[in-house]
């Protein structure tokens, strides 16, 4: 998977405020139908997953297991995207002409930063900063498996791996029902794809 030119349940809710993060989760979900100013529109998108290693959960299966907090984005590295903003704040500078060539979303797993927690009106936590780590700062080592799938690169184990409310997400874009019908997918071996991964930093 390459980039180019949420809601919840009654969970328990990552402590607002900014906090050492790592990079543990990138799901491809395909082309999703959203609205905009009462026009449909579709939209490849991916969700990002960072692990809080100094906040750990006190509740449920998770307890003593440090925070996951996601964010959804348009799979874009378009001027105005959300994504290139994020990872321009995250990296401490902006993309060069060849890296906006085809950005390979592996190179930001395990990579850590600083998140910005805040809580929307229903007291749901959300990402709304991402920023480099400070000089210096150390983050604890990894503790959640590292979770990549990409619709480019299908497997179907880390597919079956996932939580059913991503494999939903998943099964309604139209890439995964091409897969289901035994074509290719239309971005994988496009022109514009690099066979060597960019280095982040």
């Amino acid at each position: 998977m390459k980039w180019y030119d949420t809601g919840g349940g009654d969970f328990e809710q990552a402590p607002i405020g900014t906090h050492p993060a790592r990079c543990v989760k990138i799901i491809d979900i395909g082309t999703q139908k959203g609205e905009y100013q009462g026009q449909a529109n579709f939209r490849r998108q991916v969700i990002i997953g960072w692990e809080l290693p100094n906040e750990l959960m006190t509740e449920g299966d998770g307890k003593g297991k440090p925070f996951v907090v996601s964010k959804f984005y348009t799979a874009s590295l378009g001027e105005k995207a959300n994504l290139r903003r994020d990872l321009q704040n995250w990296r401490g500078r902006e993309f060069t002409t060849e890296e906006l060539a085809g950005f390979h979303a592996k190179n930001i797993l395990g990579k850590t930063c600083m998140l910005s927690l805040t809580a929307n009106d229903k007291g749901k936590t959300r990402v709304t900063g991402v920023m480099a780590l400070p000089k210096g700062m150390t983050v604890p080592e990894q503790v959640n498996t590292s979770v990549y799938f990409s619709l480019d690169e299908f497997n179907r184990e880390v597919f079956e791996g996932l939580s059913k409310g991503y494999q939903k997400f998943i099964t309604a874009s139209p890439e995964y029902q091409q897969i289901l019908a035994g074509g290719n997918n239309p971005r994988a071996g496009s022109a514009n794809d690099m066979d060597d991964d960019i280095p982040f930093n």
